[in-house]
Parts: C-alpha cells; sequence; structure tokens
C-alpha cells in the first residue's frame, strides 16, 4: 500500500511529520486537521465528534477509531479506492464529513490534498495536481460548474456529494461530464454515509443502495431505520420518510418534522422544494429558499415561502405568483411568500429551517 503524504499549500507533509505536535497552522482548518492527523497517527482509540445541528441541537457523539476504519474501509471498497489516489480534502475537518476524508485517505493510503473549505476549491489548487477522489457539498459543485474550473471534473475518477439534497438542476448539469459522481446518505451519527446513488452515467439512478452489511427498514411513521452493525448494534432511527423497496434501495420523500398540517393536510415541503426550484430555474432566481408553516386562525398552519435576500421587484413577484399558481397543487401553493435577509445557518452551512423561522416570528 502506498504510504501517503498530505499536501498543503504547496508543502508535502509525510506520515512521520504529522504525527509531531509542532506543525505550525496559520488557520483552523489548518489546526483541526493537523490534531486529527496527529491523534489518528499515533493511535489515539476514542474520537469525539460534533453532529452540525441541522436536525436538532449539536451534540457530541465518541465512536472509537476501529468504527470509523471499518466505515472508512466500506466506502473504499463500494467505490474502489485505490492506494495511489489523490483525495481532495476541501470539508472541515472539525466535522465527520472532513474528518472521514482524512480515515479514508489513511486506511487506503491515498495521499491528501487539502484546501481551506471554500465555495470552489478548484481555485486554489495549482491545474497541475492530481485529484481522483474528492467529496463535496452541492454549493460546491454548482460553484465549480458555473467557473472556468468546471473541465477538472472530467479528469477526476470519484466525487461523493453530500451534506445537503442535489437539485434536479445540478443533476442535470452534470451529466455531461465523465466523473462518477454519487450523493451520499448519512449523518452523523453514522459516521458519514451508509447509502450512495449515482447521478450520472450509465448506473444512474433515482435511489439510495445501501453499502455491504447494511440492513434498512421502516418505522410506523415510515421514516427510515438503519441497522449498520460496522458502527453499533443497535438501530438507528431517522425522521427521513422514505420509500423503500426490497433490495433495501430507497429514496427520501422528506423529514417528519418538517411537514406541514395545513387544515388537516399534510405536505413534505421537501417534495414541494424541488417544484418551487424548477419554477425559480425558468425565471432565472437564484435564491436559497424553502417552505415552513406560519400559524393561521382558519387552518392552524398555512404554507410558507422563504425566500433568502431583497424582496422582489412587484413585477417579478407578480410573475413568480402565477407560475408556482399553474405549477402546484391547491394544497401545496403557499399562502404567503416572505423575504429574509440571511438565512440562520448551522454550522456546516445548512439551512436551519426551524430558528429562522422563529426568527421572523420573533421580528413581526
Amino acid at each position: 500500500m502506498n504510504k501517503p503524504t498530505l499536501w498543503l499549500r504547496g508543502r508535502a507533509y509525510s506520515l512521520e511529520e504529522l504525527k509531531e505536535n509542532h506543525l505550525s497552522a496559520t488557520t483552523s482548518f489548518e489546526e483541526s486537521t493537523f490534531r486529527f492527523c496527529r491523534e489518528w497517527l499515533n493511535g489515539k482509540t476514542e474520537f469525539e465528534i460534533q453532529t452540525s445541528g441541522s436536525t436538532g441541537i449539536p451534540k457530541r457523539i465518541v465512536f472509537s477509531g476501529k468504527q470509523l476504519e471499518a466505515s472508512a474501509l466500506l466506502t473504499a471498497q463500494a467505490l474502489d479506492l485505490k492506494s495511489n489516489y489523490h483525495a481532495l480534502v476541501c470539508l472541515d475537518t472539525k466535522y465527520i464529513a472532513g474528518q472521514m476524508m482524512l480515515v479514508r485517505s489513511f486506511v487506503s493510503g491515498m495521499n491528501m490534498i487539502v484546501a481551506e473549505p471554500s465555495a470552489n476549491p478548484f481555485a486554489a489548487i495549482d491545474n497541475t495536481v492530481p485529484i481522483d477522489f474528492a467529496a463535496l457539498v452541492p454549493y460546491q459543485v454548482q460553484a465549480i460548474l458555473d467557473s472556468s474550473h468546471a473541465y477538472r471534473l472530467n479528469s477526476i475518477q470519484t466525487i461523493i456529494i453530500g451534506g445537503a439534497a442535489t437539485s434536479k438542476g445540478l443533476v442535470d448539469r452534470i451529466q455531461e461530464y465523465t466523473c462518477q459522481m454519487y450523493a451520499t446518505y448519512g449523518m452523523t451519527e453514522t459516521l458519514s454515509h451508509i447509502a450512495l446513488q449515482r447521478l450520472n452515467g450509465d448506473h444512474r439512478s433515482d435511489y439510495f443502495h445501501p453499502l455491504e452489511g447494511v440492513r434498512l427498514q421502516k418505522d410506523d411513521r415510515d421514516c427510515l431505520v438503519i441497522n449498520a452493525p460496522h458502527i453499533t448494534r443497535e438501530r438507528i432511527i431517522t425522521n427521513d420518510i422514505v420509500d423503500l423497496k426490497e433490495d433495501h434501495s430507497f429514496r427520501i420523500m422528506g423529514r417528519y418534522d418538517n411537514v406541514i398540517n395545513t387544515g388537516g393536510v399534510k405536505i413534505s415541503p421537501e417534495l414541494v422544494e424541488e417544484k418551487i426550484k424548477s419554477v425559480f430555474d425558468r425565471l432565472a432566481l437564484h435564491n436559497r429558499l424553502f417552505l415552513s408553516a406560519l400559524p393561521d386562525e382558519k387552518l392552524g398552519n398555512k404554507v410558507a415561502l422563504m425566500i433568502e435576500g431583497d424582496p422582489f421587484p412587484e413585477s417579478m413577484l407578480n410573475r413568480l405568483s402565477h407560475e408556482l399558481a399553474i405549477t402546484l397543487t391547491r394544497f401545496e401553493l403557499p399562502r404567503d411568500i416572505q423575504f429574509i435577509k440571511e438565512f440562520v445557518e448551522t454550522g456546516t452551512q445548512k439551512i436551519n429551517r426551524k430558528k429562522t423561522t422563529e426568527r421572523l416570528l420573533r421580528e413581526q
């Protein structure tokens, strides 16, 4: 197996150097990266990992090094990661997504190209530096596609995309690229992903497929229950409503805790948001958005569309309202549109729906 090297700011660090305590870091990202590498290489047996807070109050969970290693090996097996690969580490190494990229590199023998997290990490990496494997969030993929670096996607073997749902518009755009791109399903509690969905190419799928040994079922809410023996003997119960097939492949229909009950009709925001995003694409609007519930005297709750940014001009607002009316059903159609200067985010830049809505209600 290749003895991996870590490249940072144009300098190569050997495993022996990464074990040391005196490496100088100039940013918090570099500090957390060096610290994790040092602890892993010196045989630390337990790692305390912070959740992002996207589904509740952020908390810290303790995992063993063996659990991290088992998860990394399953991914390496599923994606055929090779020991001579160069892996791009451009996600925050304070959280599980960035940390698992380091672990996958160590257990597979991949070299690490470490870049400060940014919208387009390719902008900070010389074009001659090879990249074979990368983990990105959808926002980064979008920024790369919109940049002059998009051509580099054809020289990468495999990219995994996680942290947020991939929009239909984004999936459509990546079809022209030869790189194998996968959406990931998982969370901190599952040590990153436990399932992969191929997004492009001949093997493109609408469903996630679990990694080897992972077994899935639904509870009485139609939410996914995960049996992942490489991580824990206990079942992991999620709030993700799923369409689950007999072969354990699945697709996400929405989150149970996001469901809006309006006048007795239950609306899954995620499904409606995809339709709204298609309207935004037609109108060349690029604002972030989500659906939420606001109090209503008659309905109990009404469907409200939250849009990040300044209010649209009246002419655009009228066009948007018209397009929504012909695209959505009567129950899906927002009864209120609210513009919010900036959405509240989690530590990993995900939209915090609950806190954003709560802030809006306080300010009204």
